[in-house]
């Protein structure tokens, strides 16, 4: 079997974690931090609102499954896009919408998505997601992975 893997950032991990597990066709999904400045970051260093880092997940996928659009239609359902640094109660940059991409097939995926829901008018604001390069990805802290079926989906440290 040949995986791809794809990186969003869309609010607290911890709830887009879940989100992508529940995905055909998704091998695994990794909670942790991309985007930023800082090596080998901790969750207080991100939080800090200092690293430049967002939360983020790492989705292992196998793309005769599923494929890359169709995680893109996850990510965009799964959070508001039109939220600078905010989702929900979460607010600061590390909580930013964004998309990095691994390769230029994704890169120009992405970009066909975001112009395609910005012009479907299904959002009253304009889309401010984020599109980069996959940047390093440091894997978050054990406690963090996993963390809705750990704890029965409640999202309270």
């Amino acid at each position: 079997m040949t995986t791809q893997q794809a990186t969003f950032a869309a609010g607290c991990f911890w709830g887009v974690e879940a989100a992508f597990r529940q995905v055909k066709g998704v091998i695994d999904v990794e909670s942790g931090y991309t985007g930023g400045t800082n090596n080998n970051p901790t969750y207080h260093d991100v939080c800090g609102g200092r690293t430049g880092h967002a939360e983020a997940v790492r989705v292992t996928y196998d793309p005769a499954l599923v494929s890359y659009e169709n995680l893109l239609d996850v990510f965009w359902q799964i959070h508001d896009p039109t939220t600078p640094n905010r989702q929900g109660p979460d607010v600061g940059t590390q909580y930013r919408s964004a998309v990095f991409f691994h390769d230029a097939d994704q890169e120009k995926a992405v970009r066909a998505a975001k112009q395609h829901l910005e012009q479907s008018g299904r959002l009253r604001r304009p889309v401010v997601t984020e599109i980069a390069p996959a940047a390093p990805f440091w894997r978050a802290e054990e406690y963090h992975q996993r963390y809705h079926e750990k704890h029965g989906g409640h999202c309270a440290i």
